[in-house]
């Protein structure tokens, strides 16, 4: 039995990974069963080995395969027993925490083959009732404006999510957690805010995307990185804008969907060739700052007021 654990949400894919192995525990106490194998370390033939060796307590095998996706050979050799890992009694975990490429033939395969589970980011409403209920695991409370802050800050990184949620309820143990104590203890997200700050420079609101940066910038964020992912999402938004005019299908852009639907409304707020403008200017000005022609938090500046 194949068992396959995807999609960007890497901490719900990592919690019913756990689940999976939590519940195995339960039934096979000696625990001898469980293999993890890691396809960057060991070869096909080494995974494979394991359903030749019989158990002496006639137990299940669980074993958990990673990085399976970095391992062309072995996805190769996989594929041509897929088959008779399908129909053997011991489980088989493929579990991806990185992007898995779902265009190959290899997670086609999967799809046919296996039990599939895939991880996207919550939508809004969905993230907002997650982080009610980790609040509630942890015997606190938190009023609904700090709520709606701490969503904005953190945004559907669950990593960061669930551990502002720990910091803020051992700071307020007892009592309920209110938008200045967000304010006080939580670090934004620095890619959702650039994110932001392109918004506000769409919707030609300059002093909103000035106070994004500068927000950054007074918390000692580097403005060569701020720079950076400016251009990851004016780059983003290129790609976008060109499949779009040309009535292409963004479905083969190479991004992530969660990214295509998130920036594609924004498309519609500059022309191809706007962004073009924009993109070069960003790597002009980024030559500038580290030939030392201009000071980098000037220069952001100015690309702010020029866009």
């Amino acid at each position: 039995m194949i068992y396959f654990l995807y999609g960007p949400d890497s901490y719900r894919s990592k919690e019913k990974l756990q689940e999976i192995i939590e519940g195995y525990k339960k039934v096979h106490k000696s625990g001898l069963n469980l293999v993890y194998v890691d396809a960057k370390e060991f070869d096909f033939k080494d995974f494979y080995s394991n359903f030749k060796i019989s158990s002496m307590f006639a137990e299940k095998k669980l074993i958990v395969l990673k990085n399976l996706f970095g391992n062309l050979k072995f996805q190769e050799e996989f594929l041509e027993n897929i088959k008779n890992l399908e129909d053997i009694k011991d489980i088989v975990v493929i579990y991806e925490d990185c992007p898995a490429d779902q265009r190959t033939k290899f997670f086609k395969a999967l799809q046919k083959h296996a039990k599939c589970q895939e991880f996207e980011f919550l939508q809004p409403a969905q993230l907002s009732k997650w982080v009610a209920q980790q609040f509630a695991k942890n015997n606190s409370k938190i009023d609904s404006a700090a709520q709606s802050l701490l969503s904005n800050f953190v945004g559907n990184n669950l990593w960061q999510m669930a551990n502002e949620i720990n910091k803020l309820s051992n700071y307020k143990r007892g009592a309920i957690i209110k938008k200045e104590d967000v304010e006080l203890l939580v670090k934004p997200n620095i890619e959702n805010d650039i994110f932001k700050t392109i918004d506000a420079l769409a919707s030609k609101n300059k002093k909103e995307a000035l106070l994004l940066l500068h927000k950054h910038l007074d918390g000692g964020d580097n403005s060569l990185y701020l720079l950076s992912m400016v251009a990851y999402q004016f780059r983003n938004l290129l790609i976008i804008k060109e499949l779009m005019d040309s009535r292409k299908s963004l479905a083969n852009c190479g991004l992530h969907p969660f990214v295509v639907r998130k920036t594609s409304y924004l498309c519609n707020q500059f022309t191809f060739e706007q962004l073009k403008k924009i993109y070069q200017r960003i790597f002009q000005i980024d030559a500038d700052i580290k030939t030392g022609k201009i000071d980098s938090e000037l220069a952001l500046d100015m690309l702010v007021a020029e866009i």
